[in-house]
Parts: structure tokens; sequence; C-alpha cells
């Protein structure tokens, strides 16, 4: 185990955890809402140091990450457990393991591991995904300050419920190094609060809260929308969601919408049509996105990037692989526009 960071302690031996939004008040020998940082006597403790249960090379595009470093590959890990308990998880065989099965599993591997992994499989980035790394924020810290010393970048694949303290602690903010977390693809998951009590256990607006506090601090910011029947795929909400990434993030920013099939504990409801998938590609087109992207729905030619301004392909796709690449020095080899991201 190792103390967490970014807790308070209080009276009567309770502590208060600073990490993310739900900001647990946690009594003596109890565990905050993720189930994975417990408080013994008064100190916070996080159970998922250094024991990964996933680790893998995946290309930057399944994070997915369109704009950062395209064809690339992310060392990836992931430790059990989440702050949310998301009806639809892709993957809750290991993001509510500590809830459904009251287990932690993973092997250990120390930070230095993981980068010496992470340079050895000549990854340019390591992703902190799969689950919510919020959760593994202490780990997630001490490998990225190793991974920045040797030019490797850090990702988050995340829900966005982190507090802001979190991601100021992790941009140098309180001490004065380098910003350390390079990236992020954020789940907007809906633009309805009472779909996020009802569905995620977790609230809208500190999501909301997270996506510009890191557009403010310069991490490179991708959203993605799972659209799910009959929860988030009226007209109204998906248009609020692209509207709100035009007007709050920036029209630069990259918007995935993805199609849903039924998983964990939601199979009440069919895949997504493609017409609705469509839909949502017009209407974020329509807020002014310059790049909108249909995931889980190959063949549609929805995930390859065009010029915003003279429309020609730049980067053709195929699933998670870049086929083809018309970007030299970041910007369009047709008409010479920049093309927004990094590493481009």
């Amino acid at each position: 185990m190792k103390e967490a960071l970014l807790y308070e302690r209080l009276d009567d031996q309770r502590v208060r955890c600073h990490l993310c939004a739900h900001r647990c008040v946690i009594a003596p020998g109890r565990k905050g809402v993720c189930l994975v940082r417990e408080n013994r006597e008064g100190t916070l403790y996080t159970l998922v140091y250094g024991i990964p249960l996933s680790q893998a090379v995946d290309p930057i595009e399944k994070k997915p990450l369109f704009h950062f470093h395209p064809g690339s590959t992310a060392f990836s890990i992931a430790t059990a457990g989440c702050n949310f308990r998301c009806a639809f998880c892709q993957n809750a065989d290991i993001s509510q393991m500590p809830r459904d099965r009251g287990q932690i599993l993973g092997r250990q591997a120390s930070p230095e591991e993981v980068v010496r992994s992470a340079r050895r499989y000549g990854s340019q980035s390591i992703a902190y995904t799969y689950t919510e790394p919020t959760i593994f924020f202490e780990y997630s810290y001490d490998i990225a300050r190793l991974a920045h010393d040797v030019g490797i970048a850090s990702v988050y694949v995340t829900n966005g419920y982190m507090t802001s303290e979190m991601l100021e602690l992790f941009q140098g903010l309180d001490n004065g190094h380098e910003p350390w977390l390079d990236a992020a693809n954020v789940d907007l998951k809906a633009f309805r609060d009472e779909t996020y009590k009802k569905v995620c256990g977790a609230r809208l607006q500190p999501v909301l809260d997270s996506l510009k506090k890191m557009v403010e601090l310069g991490v490179w910011v991708e959203v993605t929308t799972l659209v799910v029947p009959d929860m988030n795929d009226s007209i109204d909400e998906l248009g609020d969601i692209a509207r709100f990434i035009a007007d709050e993030l920036g029209v630069e920013t990259p918007w995935h919408v993805s199609r849903f099939h039924p998983d964990y504990k939601m199979y009440d409801r069919g895949a997504t049509p493609a017409t609705t998938l469509r839909r949502a590609y017009d209407l974020g087109r329509e807020a002014g996105l310059r790049y909108v992207y249909v995931g889980n729905m190959p063949g549609a030619r929805l995930e390859d990037t065009y010029c915003p301004n003279c429309g020609q392909t730049v980067i053709v796709r195929w699933g998670f692989q870049v086929r083809d690449n018309a970007i030299q020095d970041g910007k369009c080899t047709h008409c010479g526009t920049a093309i927004d991201g990094i590493g481009m």
C-alpha cells in the first residue's frame, strides 16, 4: 500500500478525499466510492499502487486519440476499480471488479518497470486507460514523471470526474514541474444530470468543469460520446453536446461519437442505428466542429480526417490503423492549412 495524495484529515480519524469529484468522507476502516482507497486509522491509502491488471501495446487511435501522434503506439495500463458504475461499461470485468467480486487483482510493476516496457516497445506515449485512471492517480503520477524525463508522453482515457486540484498537481501548478499530462480522451456520457445520476452514479457538472480545466492547462483534449438508444440519442441532447464542445472547448476539439452495443447490465436495447450516428456527425459539423468521427461503424469512412479548409482527406483510417497520411509538418499537403493536434 501507499499513502494517498490529495486528502485531508478530519475529526474522529475520518478523512476527506480530494482526488475525484465525489470528495468522499471516509470513516476509519472504510473505502471511498471507488473501493480502492481505504482509511486506515486516519491515513488514506491507495490499494492499487503498482499492481496493474492489464498491460498492452495499442495504437493511439484505439484510445481514441486521432490528433495526437497519429499512427504511433501507446503502452496501455490499468488497475482495478472505477469511481463510476455505468450500466453499459465495456470493461466492467476489471473496472467493477472491487464492487462486483470484492477483489483487487494484478501483478506488481513499479513505475520504472512500466516506463522501461514502454521504451522497449517503442511507444511514444503511456496511456492510463481501460478503467478510470483517476483512481490510480498516484501510480500514474509517478510513471508520468519518469516517462517525461525520457521523452514519453502520458495520456488519460477518462470519465473526467477528477478534481481541479488533481489536474493542477499533475500539471505542476503546485510544485513548479513541467506539465506531465499531455493528452486526454474524456467520455462525455450524456448532457443531462439525471442521466449521470441514474446510470453512472455521478453528476454532469464536474465533468464539464474538468474538460474546461484540461484545456486551460494545455492538455490536448478529445471527447467521446457513446450514443446509447433511449438514453442520450435525442437531437436536442446531441446538439447540446456538440455546441458545448465548440463553444467551451474550441472548434478544433475532435468529437468521437461511438456506436453502442449491449454490454454489462444494459441488454434491454439494441445497437445504435447508423442513422442516429450519422445525425450526431451532422450535428457536430453544424455546430462548427472541425473534426467529428464515428466509431464502431467500419466502412462508413467517418473515421477519416478531412482538412477543415479544402475538404480533402488527409488521414485515411481503417479500424485503429492509419492507412494513409497526407499531413506534412502539421499541414495539409493539398492546401497548406494547419491541422490541429500534437505530432500531426
